[in-house]
C-alpha cells in the first residue's frame, strides 16, 4: 500500500479506521491473513515479474524457535509465536531489518497432539496499536505490551471457559473488533466467546447446541441483511453468531462432514460464505435473512474445490486457491471452474498487485497473474536451506508487509524483497 492508494481511498469518504488500518502503518500486515482478513494486500508497486531464482533475498533467520505460526509485521517489528521444545510456548518482537530478537514472553506449554504427532505453535498474533493478543497451542491468550513484551492480562480457554479444543490443539489467531476480542474455546459453556480487549473480562458466551469443539479456522467478521455477526468454522460446522448478543444465528454442516479438521479461515462477499475442508471439499451459502431469523441456504457444494490447508483468496468475482490438485481459479458465486494448474501443489495464497503469491507446502514459491482467463506463472523459486520437516509440511502463511515477502518454515524466516526498485 502507498500512500496515494491511502489518499484515493480517503477522497472516496472511505475512513482508514473502517479499514482496519492506521495512517502511520498503512504497509502493515497486523493480523492473520492482513488488514481485513482476506489474505489481500493493497500494497501497489510490486515485482509484476520474477527474476530466474526469486526474488531478492534479504535475510535468512533460522533461529527463531518452532513451530508453524505465520509472522505479524507492524512497523519495523515482526511478532512471532515460537516454541522451544514442548514446555515453552512463547511471542517475540523481532527486528524486521534483521531478525534480531527484541524480547520474549512466555505463554505457555505446547498442546498436545492426539493422532499424528505435529505439536508446536499455531496462532498469528493480532497487533492492535501498542498492544497485541495471542493465543497459544495450549489455550494460554494473553494481551501484551508491543513496546516491551509486558502481559497486561491473561486467560486460559480451558481453565477459565472449559474450552475444548481439536485433536491438534489450538490454532486460533484472536480477532480484535472495536472494544471486544473474540476468541473460541469450543465446548458447551463457551463454544466462542467475547472479551474485552482492555480487561479480559467477558462480555458473552455463545454455547452452540452441539457443544462444538474448536476447529483450526479464525473469526471473520460480516454484515448480511444489515446485521453484524462474526463467522466461524467450528469442528462441527460452519456458523455465525450475533456481534452484539453472541446469539447463535445459523449453521451450515455440508463442509465440516468426514473432515477431521476444518482449518481455512472462511472467505466472505456480501450474504455469500465460502468454507472449506480437505477431506469434504467446499461450499457456498447465501444467508436469507428474514427479520430476526437468518437462514444458510447452500448454492453450492462440490469436493473438488479450493479446501487446502492454505485457504483462498476471492479477487474479484472469482476465488483463488489450492486442492490436492493444485492452484485452481473458480467463480466464486457459481462453482464454476475456470482453471487448475499444478503450480507448486498444495499451498496457501495472498493476492496483492494483481499478483497471487502462492506458498507451496513443500517449500516452492510461485507468483501468478489474477486472471480467470488462463494460469499465467510470473516466477517461481525454491527456498533455499529449508529444515528438516519429518512428517509435517510447510504449513504457515505467507505475509507481505512494505514491499517484504516473509515465509516461515519450522524454525526459519526468509525475507524476500518484491517491491519495484
Amino acid at each position: 500500500m502507498n500512500a496515494r492508494w491511502l489518499a484515493s481511498v480517503t477522497a472516496m469518504g472511505v475512513s482508514v479506521a473502517s479499514l482496519g488500518l492506521q495512517v502511520a502503518s498503512a504497509a502493515d500486515w497486523a493480523q492473520w491473513r492482513g488488514p481485513q482478513r482476506t489474505g489481500i494486500s493493497a500494497e501497489t508497486g510490486l515485482l509484476s515479474e520474477w527474476p530466474e531464482g526469486g526474488p531478492p533475498l534479504v535475510w535468512h533467520a533460522k533461529e527463531i524457535g518452532d513451530g508453524y505460526s505465520t509472522p505479524a509485521v507492524v512497523g519495523d517489528r515482526i511478532y512471532l509465536i515460537s516454541n522451544q521444545g514442548m514446555d515453552d510456548e512463547y511471542v517475540q518482537a523481532l527486528s524486521a531489518t534483521d531478525a534480531k530478537q527484541i524480547w520474549r514472553t512466555r505463554l505457555g506449554k505446547v498442546g498436545p497432539n492426539q493422532g499424528p504427532q505435529y505439536p508446536g505453535s499455531r496462532g498469528t498474533t493480532t497487533v492492535d496499536g501498542k498492544l497485541l493478543y495471542a493465543l497459544g497451542s495450549d489455550g494460554d491468550l494473553a494481551c501484551i505490551e508491543t513496546e516491551d513484551g509486558k502481559v497486561r492480562w491473561t486467560k486460559n480457554l480451558r481453565s477459565d471457559f472449559g474450552g475444548v479444543p481439536g485433536k491438534w490443539a489450538y490454532s486460533e489467531s484472536p480477532l480484535v473488533d472495536g472494544n471486544k476480542l473474540l476468541v473460541t474455546p469450543g465446548g458447551a459453556e463457551a463454544t466462542i466467546v467475547a472479551l474485552d480487549k482492555r480487561t479480559g473480562e467477558t462480555i458473552w458466551k455463545c454455547a452452540t447446541p452441539e457443544a462444538d469443539e474448536a476447529g483450526y479456522a479464525s473469526i471473520i467478521t460480516v454484515n448480511a441483511g444489515g446485521k453484524k455477526q462474526y463467522v466461524q468454522f467450528l469442528a462441527k460446522g460452519l456458523v455465525g453468531v450475533d456481534a452484539e448478543s453472541g446469539k447463535l444465528l445459523w449453521r451450515y454442516d455440508r463442509t465440516a462432514q468426514g473432515s477431521p479438521a476444518n482449518i481455512p479461515t472462511p472467505v466472505a462477499a456480501d450474504e455469500l460464505i465460502y468454507s472449506a475442508a480437505g477431506r469434504s471439499g467446499g461450499g457456498l451459502v447465501k444467508l436469507d435473512v428474514d427479520g430476526d431469523a437468518i437462514k444458510a441456504d447452500q448454492v453450492y457444494f462440490e469436493p473438488k474445490m479450493p479446501s487446502s490447508i492454505g485457504g483462498s483468496v476471492k479477487v474479484g468475482d472469482y476465488l483463488y486457491g489450492t486442492n490436492s490438485q493444485g492452484l485452481m481459479c473458480v467463480k466464486f458465486d457459481t462453482g464454476e471452474v475456470k482453471w487448475q494448474n499444478r503450480s507448486v501443489g498444495a499451498a496457501s495464497v495472498l493476492a496483492a498487485d494483481g499478483r497471487l503469491y502462492v506458498n507451496g507446502d513443500t517449500g516452492d514459491v510461485a507468483l501468478v497473474e489474477l486472471t480467470p482467463d488462463e494460469y499465467r506463472e510470473k516466477g517461481k523459486f525454491t527456498l533455499p536451506d529449508q529444515p528438516e520437516r519429518g512428517r509435517s509440511k510447510a504449513w504457515a502463511y505467507p505475509v507481505l508487509a512494505d514491499g517484504k515477502l516473509y515465509l516461515r518454515d519450522l524454525g526459519s524466516l526468509w525475507c524476500y524483497d518484491v517491491s519495484k526498485k
